[in-house]
């Protein structure tokens, strides 16, 4: 069993938590201006990588809140969780940071 921390109220059985898809995604403004492919990307296309991955997490039978988790897809290895709207830790900073080189190469 998968064992995750929730930032709120510590570790707990991952039977306690639903995941909410990728993270990091902001909601368009102005949507009224948005074509349907637009609105349809932004609702239905998500990234399936192999590997690290940012999520969102609900501790949906404990707390009820929302936070940020940098997982690997392939292991199930959980690298780092932080609170929406705080600064990633470093290690998921890292990752990020490397993610945005690489994406402008």
């Amino acid at each position: 069993m998968l064992i995750i921390e929730c930032p709120y109220c510590g570790e707990r059985a991952e039977t306690e938590f639903s995941c909410g898809g990728e993270g990091g995604i902001a909601r368009p403004l102005n949507t009224e201006n948005m074509t349907d492919e637009q609105w349809g990307d932004y609702v239905f296309m998500r990234k399936n990588p192999k590997g690290l991955h940012h999520e969102q997490w609900n501790h949906a039978t404990g707390c009820r809140r929302w936070f940020n988790v940098l997982r690997d897809t392939v292991s199930y290895r959980i690298v780092a969780v932080w609170k929406v709207g705080e600064a990633p830790p470093p290690e998921a900073q890292a990752w990020f940071d490397k993610n945005r080189q690489g994406a402008q190469a």
